[in-house]
């Protein structure tokens, strides 16, 4: 049965990847998945926060926009304190890329990663990660010393599945889907086949461990396909890096 926009159950959205977006970061990126459309931005700075002085450790933080103009009704910009919904996104990408980054090596240094989605479709928390991901590597390169360990360990991407309000287990969930989806799940999941995170909801019927293990395998072989959109994005430039030890 074919979906909303003709897609097969288990084949994503088309992805676009590019690094090096924007001039003044030390990493960037952007990602568009079907029609949703994220900047990631990477910022480093040679301070840490008071809970991390004098210990030689580095931190990894980040923060979540959807920009007015993002969706069809206008989302304000919020000027204060973010929404529990921005809260919670911003602390997902945080710790997805922290599951792959050794802040040891990092040095008391702060890396912040911004991710202002500038149109949503759905999956606007998994591209921010897939994308992130990118301009931190781009990040690390600028402090870097040849022969040391470098910063980030292994690659990480993240993608949603669930179960269509037909009962079928579909991969990459637009927007219309996700609305109407029986059970929505978002994965993330390292390079070396590693889970970092799984956000699953039974939105409005409850779901078996078989339905499950399904949706995770649907997720697995998405996420495997990202993370060679990201080792082309990077290129021989800089996918060696990630990983190395000496």
């Amino acid at each position: 049965m074919l979906r909303i926009d003709r897609r097969q159950a288990n084949e994503m959205r088309e992805v676009f990847l590019q690094r090096r977006f924007q001039i003044h970061p030390a990493g960037s990126a952007i990602i568009e998945v079907g029609k949703t459309k994220v900047i990631c931005s990477a910022t480093v700075e040679d301070k840490v926060p008071h809970f991390l002085k004098g210990t030689g450790s580095g931190w990894l933080t980040a923060e979540y926009s959807l920009l007015p103009g993002s969706s069809a009704v206008r989302v304000p910009r919020e000027r204060m304190k973010p929404s529990g919904r921005t809260a919670e996104i911003q602390r997902l990408i945080g710790r997805a890329l922290r599951a792959v980054t050794d802040l040891n090596v990092i040095g008391e240094r702060t890396i912040t990663i911004d991710c202002d989605v500038i149109q949503a479709d759905g999956g606007t928390r998994t591209a921010s990660i897939t994308g992130a991901f990118i301009a931190l590597v781009e990040a690390c390169e600028t402090f870097y010393e040849v022969g040391k360990v470098f910063p980030v360990r292994d690659f990480v991407a993240a993608i949603s599945a669930g179960i269509s309000a037909d009962g079928e287990k579909i991969l990459d969930l637009c927007y219309d889907e996700d609305s109407n989806a029986v059970a929505d799940c978002n994965v993330v999941m390292t390079g070396s086949g590693e889970l970092v995170e799984v956000q699953i909801t039974g939105e409005k019927n409850t779901f078996t461990r078989n339905d499950l293990n399904e949706i995770l395998d649907l997720a697995e072989n998405g996420i495997s396909q990202l993370i060679d959109l990201q080792k082309d994005a990077l290129g021989r430039e800089l996918v060696w890096r990630v990983g190395r030890v000496d």
